[in-house]
């Protein structure tokens, strides 16, 4: 299978740049596998496609602010840090440029509170580096830093709670798992009073989740690797839901992949946790998902893939181009779609 497979035609003007307020009037497209049929909603309209029995999984991983600027001690070069894997109590990986002022020993400087030594260089350009400062990390971090938005989103963002979940518990996500960004408060409360459950999974996305395949065959691309947990009770959840024949809905890819890697068969996941580096894409048995809720992502990217395998690479490029035509927002900030 070909990358280029993948592809579909895109107008920049329909990448979002802002999340829709509120989060849960974003648009929503439904698409029925059994049908073939596509239907024109808005999120908050999500509960009359659930029934009760249904289990609801989010990932509750949360985005620190993670983009933070600085100067190089002594020089005053600047330089601009991306947090990408907390390794202890004071070691990052992070990603930085320029990378030619950042060889390793080099220390910089991000206002009074906090500094960075640069320890060593990765293959891929990344860096280890320690990080000085006096109290605790998190604050000065909130206080300094930036939400690691993609590159496609050309606007900063007003309020940084707008990144994250409503349900974001658990620091350590280099990037949203944006699904979930279109549910309120009122609309979860909304679905467990319709009988449905909530289970919650984790999973700290990795930039590499919105990167395009750059090989040219499918099956050469190598998934980077990215933390996830199953709890003992999300497990029983889920495995009581399977053995009665009830659906498991995913709420975003990352929930897919978590969910998956910890299937052990069909139908059945253990309580683990780990590093996955689980690739889906046509053809694929699904071994726990039934359904997904996901956003509408890059052309060639491993995303699409994983949503191509929940029908066919056909059935969703077609439903991506109604889409495009019916003016849907797309990737991060943009609109939903309910593939049932």
């Amino acid at each position: 299978m070909k990358t280029n497979d993948f592809w579909y035609d895109l107008p920049e003007e329909l990448i979002a740049q802002q999340p829709a307020e509120p989060r849960d009037s974003s648009r929503l497209l439904v698409y029925d596998r059994a049908t073939k049929s596509v239907e024109h909603k808005h999120f908050f309209d999500i509960a009359d496609y659930l029934r009760k029995g249904d289990v609801l999984v989010v990932n509750n991983t949360k985005v620190l602010p993670a983009r933070i600027y600085g100067a190089k001690e002594h020089t005053g070069g600047k330089i601009e840090f991306l947090l990408l894997k907390r390794l202890d109590l004071t070691h990052w990986e992070v990603i930085l440029k320029p990378g030619r002022i950042a060889k390793p020993g080099a220390v910089f400087c991000f206002g009074d509170k906090l500094k960075a030594r640069v320890e060593s260089i990765g293959e891929d350009g990344s860096r280890i580096v320690e990080f000085f400062y006096q109290g605790a990390f998190e604050p000065i971090l909130e206080e300094l830093g930036e939400m690691p938005l993609p590159p496609y989103i050309k606007q900063k963002l007003s309020d940084k709670t707008r990144y994250n979940t409503v349900y974001s518990k658990v620091d350590g996500s280099a990037a949203a798992p944006t699904a979930g960004l279109h549910f309120t408060r009122e609309l979860l409360q909304k679905v467990k009073d319709k009988g449905v459950e909530i289970a919650e999974v984790l999973l700290h996305v990795g930039l590499g989740t919105f990167r395009p395949v750059k090989e040219e065959e499918v099956e050469r691309h190598r998934m980077h690797s990215e933390y996830y947990e199953v709890s003992p009770q999300t497990a029983a959840v889920i495995n009581r839901a399977k053995a009665e024949g009830r659906r498991v809905i995913c709420v975003g890819t990352t929930s897919v992949r978590t969910l998956e890697s910890a299937a052990d068969r069909v139908g059945h996941v253990e309580a683990k946790s780990g590093n996955t580096e689980i690739f889906i894409y046509p053809p694929y048995e699904f071994k726990i998902a039934d359904a997904l809720i996901t956003n509408f992502h890059l052309p060639e990217s491993t995303l699409i893939m994983l949503v191509s395998a929940m029908c066919s690479r056909e059935e969703i490029l077609d439903v991506y181009n109604v889409a495009v035509k019916e003016k849907y927002r797309f990737f991060s900030f943009g609109d939903a779609m309910f593939i049932k």
